[in-house]
């Protein structure tokens, strides 16, 4: 509700900033949530916490290799300063969720596929793991 709300504040279809390809917008809003960030500098001092493994984010996606770190052995993250609400068009959603089985049982013209908490109010470039998955195909979750 929150998010549909800024939407409607920040001028409706006027608050949509072109993404990636047609079928994807973004909503740029300040972190109302308090998400803390995702990110973090690799130095010297925190390199030995680094992990990596291979992540799906669905029982049904196939599973990638990403990296990170335990969030119990960090410390304090900050809260990040803007949330990049993700949005796909009703199409294309549809077209993902044929390939792998599913129903997201909604009409809505756009529907949120991520949130990503951020440090800027404008799209940064896609992690390589992202770009690989989308090249994969819908079938795996692309």
């Amino acid at each position: 509700q929150e998010v549909n709300s800024l939407y409607q504040a920040g001028g409706g279809a006027a608050a949509l900033v072109d993404g990636y390809a047609p079928f994807c917008k973004h909503v740029f809003v300040k972190n109302f949530a308090g998400v803390k960030s995702t990110t973090l500098a690799i130095t010297p001092e925190n390199e030995h916490l680094l992990r990596s493994g291979y992540e799906a984010r669905t029982d049904k996606e196939l599973p990638v290799l990403g990296r990170w770190f335990p969030s119990d052995l960090v410390g304090e993250v900050p809260d990040a300063e803007y949330l990049d609400i993700i949005l796909y068009s009703r199409e294309q959603i549809r077209k993902e969720n044929a390939a792998m089985g599913e129903d997201s049982g909604s009409d809505a013209p756009w529907g949120i596929v991520s949130i990503k908490p951020q440090g800027v109010d404008y799209e940064l470039p896609m992690q390589p793991i992202t770009v690989m998955r989308n090249a994969l195909g819908e079938e795996y979750g692309g």
